[in-house]
């Protein structure tokens, strides 16, 4: 027992040692994390956020910065631990709008760029959760929550220390919330001796949500350029039909007539994001053309209101589109776009009807705010979170603007991040990353981790996460293995469907073909491989736990699906389950999903140790998933973890929570990739 202890602590020492300049989790949470960057008028300064994070007070705050076009000049304008968010300039350029708490809720407020002090400028009794000045500035639109429905003190006074709830129809929670009686409209204010205090609800009564809950935000409104009609995104569904649905549509309101116009009658998927032209002559908006889709191809389609046509510009082109932007002439659109595993820039000329790849490279880039000049953009990759670039409108070259990062990710090792093409069984072929650890030798063996991304529609791309950090992985002596398996966008609308109502079946072929190509180096220790994922990567850790066929040392499932039939009776947005997994499973015909790709039907082959992870407040896949599963390694004595986060729900945000799991996690995998076992 004393020469393990000793060779143990020797062990920890050199580790301690090892791990000084390479990333950690401790480093990863002391990153900056930028967000925004948009130009103001002159083409003089952009304007963005960061993003710090204090471990001991368990919490982050974001406050505001200018920046000139090279980076040279950087001005911090909020200090403040209230966090500022929704930043904006005013359509003056003298003056740039923001959100901050103040006594309890979110307020509009002003920084003067003349007299740089900052203003509280609205007073709402709901406070705002979102805004956008109208083009003339004498108006804000702007969001907050109304309550509608009756609570159950409300409705037995008599019985104020009781805690119910009721309900009679379904979306009685969301993602990580129950409904709490409130839906979020939108409202509109004009400006009165420099304040905002009389609201205007367009919606009143209605028992509907804008934006579109949980994700919407600001870009899914917006203000004609006569600054009296208003443009929001609406799912006007409620309970059993929302659940099923995604048919969202964009309506019109104007505050003389008071009247509401559906725009996208007749539309059946999602329609989304409405933006006017510079010259105010032509609306573009997103559109999905089947409904219930989630995943389904993504386009520009404009609405010509003189006209009274639209028309889809990017139909014929076999990509789907993220986000996108108006050129400072109105003659283009700018869109983001997955393409190879990587997130690009695209340009959508409205005159010549044609469309071309502006950008290039083994990056994401994440935002898009064309001006005159150029285009700024936040980008990032495996090896470097978000920084502000001027990406050249005709080159395509990007120049990095701002280096919050750059010091101490200089000061630490960097990986290796190679692309390498892999024959599938049915003979295509598939982009997988493969990520080296820093100071990699060929000549050593190297225990090897296959990734399963989630989605399961979601890209394996150049992605900088706190959580899935690749370079954080491979820093602590790992190879990664990550494959843009069946069902993944960048790759054609045709390779993007094919994950529907096959979960376990091609996509898992794609993953065993990605880690056995990969295993034959001489540099990869086959001994020693690990298969980790979350979401539907979490249900790809359990499904190729029952068919691995001794491949695998171990795995690491974080909120992922175990029993289909029991998910299905349990999440919320049913749309997804009926187009991926084919319907309930008391349907007729029962879908094949239920008994041939069902992780839990395979648990009989269950032998490797397991840790599985799950957050109480995930409600698109309930707890009782990772609960069901774990109960499974247990009775079946398999080695087992279950790391659960109260707090938490599909994702894990809170800072010392992070870290928890970080540490966790790589104590799992050196348990049984390197500890030997």
């Amino acid at each position: 027992m004393r020469g393990i202890l000793f060779g143990l602590g020797i062990s920890l020492c050199f580790a301690t040692l090892a791990q000084n300049n390479v990333l950690t989790p401790e480093k990863l949470w002391e990153l900056e994390r930028l967000s925004g960057g948009q130009m103001d008028k002159k083409g003089e300064w952009i304007l963005f956020g960061k993003t710090r994070y204090d471990i001991d007070q368990n919490k982050g705050n974001r406050d505001l910065y200018l920046t000139n076009k090279d980076g040279s000049k950087e001005l911090r304008i909020t200090n403040t631990p209230k966090g500022e968010y929704n930043e904006c300039w005013h359509p003056t350029n003298n003056k740039i709008g923001y959100l901050a708490a103040v006594d309890g809720k979110t307020q509009v407020f002003e920084f003067d760029l003349a007299t740089k002090k900052s203003t509280q400028v609205s007073f709402f009794r709901s406070g705002v959760n979102g805004f956008k000045y109208s083009p003339d500035g004498k108006k804000i639109l702007f969001i907050a929550d109304v309550k509608l429905d009756q609570t159950i003190n409300e409705k037995y006074p008599d019985l104020p220390k009781a805690n119910v709830h009721v309900y009679d129809d379904l979306m009685y929670r969301h993602w990580n919330a129950w409904h709490d009686y409130a839906y979020s409209h939108v409202f509109y204010s004009e400006l009165k001796d420099g304040k905002y205090s009389r609201e205007v609800d367009i919606m009143p009564n209605e028992k509907y949500d804008s934006p579109l809950n949980p994700f919407g935000g600001m870009e899914q409104i917006c203000w004609g350029p006569n600054s009296e009609d208003i443009y929001y995104t609406c799912k006007k569904k409620s309970g059993k039909d929302y659940a099923v649905s995604t048919n969202s549509e964009i309506y019109k309101y104007n505050i003389r007539e008071r009247g509401t116009v559906n725009l996208t009658k007749g539309m059946l998927g999602y329609d989304m994001q409405p933006s006017f032209s510079p010259d105010g002559k032509l609306m573009a908006f997103l559109s999905m053309e089947e409904d219930g889709f989630e995943s389904d191809k993504n386009d520009i389609v404009i609405w010509d209101p003189a006209k009274g046509t639209k028309k889809n510009f990017t139909a014929k082109e076999d990509l789907t589109v993220a986000n996108y932007a108006w050129s400072a002439d109105g003659n283009s659109i700018y869109f983001l776009s997955m393409t190879g595993a990587t997130e690009q820039i695209f340009q959508l000329d409205l005159k010549k009807e044609a469309i071309r790849q502006v950008t290039k490279g083994h990056h994401n880039y994440n935002s898009i705010h064309p001006f005159s000049g150029g285009i700024i953009t936040t980008r990032q990759s495996m090896h470097h979170p978000n920084e502000l670039f001027l990406v050249d409108l005709k080159s395509g070259v990007g120049t990095q603007i701002t280096k919050a990062n750059d010091k101490m990710l200089g000061e630490l090792k960097d990986i290796d991040v190679q692309k390498r093409m892999i024959k599938t069984t049915d003979g295509k072929e598939m982009l997988t990353w493969v990520i080296y650890p820093p100071d990699f030798d060929p000549k050593k063996k190297y225990p090897t981790i296959l990734y399963c991304q989630g989605g399961p529609q979601s890209t394996v791309s150049q992605f900088f996460s706190f959580r899935w950090n690749f370079r954080l992985i491979a820093s602590q002596g790992y190879i990664v293995v990550a494959p843009n398996r069946r069902g993944l966008p960048g790759f054609g609308q045709e390779w993007n469907d094919q994950i529907s109502g096959d979960w376990g079946g091609q996509a898992m072929n794609d993953y065993l073909s990605a880690i056995d190509n990969v295993s034959k180096e001489e540099y990869v220790d086959s001994d020693n491989l690990g298969c980790i994922g979350a979401s539907y990567g979490g249900y790809s850790a359990y499904y190729l736990a029952g068919i691995h066929e001794k491949r695998f040392d171990c795995f690491i499932s974080h909120c992922g699906l175990f029993n289909l039939e029991s998910w299905y009776g349990s999440t919320e947005e049913l749309f997804f389950a009926n187009k991926d997994i084919g319907g309930p499973y008391w349907s007729p015909k029962k879908p094949i999903s239920y008994e041939k790709y069902s992780p839990h039907k395979k648990a009989n082959n269950w032998d490797t140790p397991i840790l599985v992870i799950h957050g109480e407040n995930d409600y698109r896949v309930p707890v009782t998933q990772g609960m069901e599963a774990f109960q499974v390694a247990q009775l079946k004595g398999i080695p087992s973890k279950f790391l659960y986060f109260p707090t938490e729900g599909h994702w894990v945000q809170g800072a010392q929570n992070g870290l928890v799991w970080h540490r966790e996690f790589f104590s799992w995998l050196d348990q049984w990739l390197k500890d030997g076992k």
